[in-house]
């Protein structure tokens, strides 16, 4: 572990009661780099990322964010992060824009509808920023939750889960926003279940399972783990994410017409 870890976690326990979600967590994580956790459900991935967050305490173990300690300078920690949890936390009584502004407001900030307008650009929601949240398709109101999330310019964002539940075009929606945070400078933890999310994203996995990490390394260093390949001559055949660009277009852009007619108009007050 080095001095310029922009997260770093040593020994981390955590127990409810009797059941130990965590038993001692080892990692750090460099500065602008994607760090993916992979395990499955029930490893201790959200336990650990709420820890990070200051949602929580820890039973025993110490950890930084951005050099502080998220014991005892929580109010530093929370002032370098930003935090995306399994689902989208937006208003959509409010329109995109206004959900903006408001996250804008409540951070003190000054030019709140310029701070807005950007951020719709940056995140192609510009057309949709007038329209309420209720009718934006899931990829977009993941992509405004993320852009909501860096407001303020945290150096330091926590995506728990961001691509659960989504549509296959909306996931690569999200994947190419979080490879253009972390191409921009932003560090970013990545907690996912799904192999291929932590294959095309991260520079670093560390693999969770039953409370430790059993394995940290590069896609490359990981792969390493099992017998070299056998080398053989094999016609490429074209995979199913070849075929569902194919079919819809790789634009980056969603078809939201559909869930725009259909989404609830229910309220969704934080």
């Amino acid at each position: 572990m080095t001095a310029e870890s922009a997260i770093r976690v040593q020994g981390i326990e955590k127990s409810f009661k009797k059941l130990a979600v965590l038993r001692g967590v080892d990692f750090d994580v460099a500065p602008g780099s994607i760090f993916a956790l992979l395990g499955s459900n029930g490893a201790g991935k959200t336990t650990l990322v709420r820890i990070l967050s200051t949602l929580l305490k820890a039973d025993a173990g110490t950890a930084t964010v951005c050099g502080f300690d998220v014991a005892t300078q929580p109010g530093e920690v929370r002032e370098s992060i930003s935090l995306t949890g399994q689902f989208a936390a937006v208003d959509e009584v409010l329109t995109g824009r206004e959900n903006l502004m408001l996250v804008a407001r409540l951070r003190h900030l000054k030019n709140p509808g310029a701070i807005a307008d950007g951020l719709l650009a940056r995140f192609s929601l510009a057309e949709a920023g007038n329209r309420r949240a209720a009718t934006y398709s899931g990829g977009m109101r993941r992509r405004l939750d993320i852009a909501m999330s860096l407001i303020g310019t945290p150096p330091i964002i926590f995506l728990d889960e961001p691509t659960s539940g989504l549509d296959p075009q909306a996931r690569i929606e999200v994947w190419q926003t979080i490879r253009q945070l972390a191409g921009q400078g932003t560090t970013v933890l990545l907690t996912t279940q799904y192999l291929d999310e932590a294959e095309q994203l991260a520079d670093r996995i560390a693999i969770l399972h039953k409370g430790t990490i059993i394995q940290n390394g590069t896609l490359a260093e990981l792969k390493k783990l099992l017998p070299a390949a056998q080398v053989e001559y094999v016609e490429k055949q074209p995979s199913l994410e070849d075929v569902f660009l194919a079919l819809v277009g790789d634009t980056g852009e969603s078809d939201d017409t559909d869930s725009a007619a259909t989404a609830p108009v229910g309220k969704d007050l934080r």
